[in-house]
């Protein structure tokens, strides 16, 4: 599984995380509605690695997925991109 996260939707994280200098941002499964598995979506936050899975780093910033959250993923590689029409991040698996 790769992740990529596009340079704008890096700047968005940064702006609204507030991130400055060496920061990571979490990609995590919770319970709830519109995710690519019945029950589950993908959720963010401001988190330290323990077991990385897949991560990259943009901006200065480190995207990364915990070992424990790849089920979700199902080998698939996950692009966050800017959204054009509501300028948010929009999640693609491929």
């Amino acid at each position: 599984m790769n992740l990529y996260v596009a340079h704008e939707a890096a700047e968005w994280y940064k702006a609204e995380f507030d991130l400055n200098g060496q920061s990571y941002v979490r990609f995590y499964v919770r319970y709830g509605f519109g995710g690519k598995v019945p029950g589950f979506s993908l959720a963010v936050s401001r988190d330290v690695p323990d077991d990385i899975y897949a991560s990259t780093k943009v901006k200065g910033v480190t995207f990364f997925i915990e070992r424990s959250d790849a089920w979700y993923f199902d080998d698939e590689d996950l692009t966050i991109q800017l959204g054009n029409d509501k300028q948010e991040p929009e999640f693609i698996y491929s």
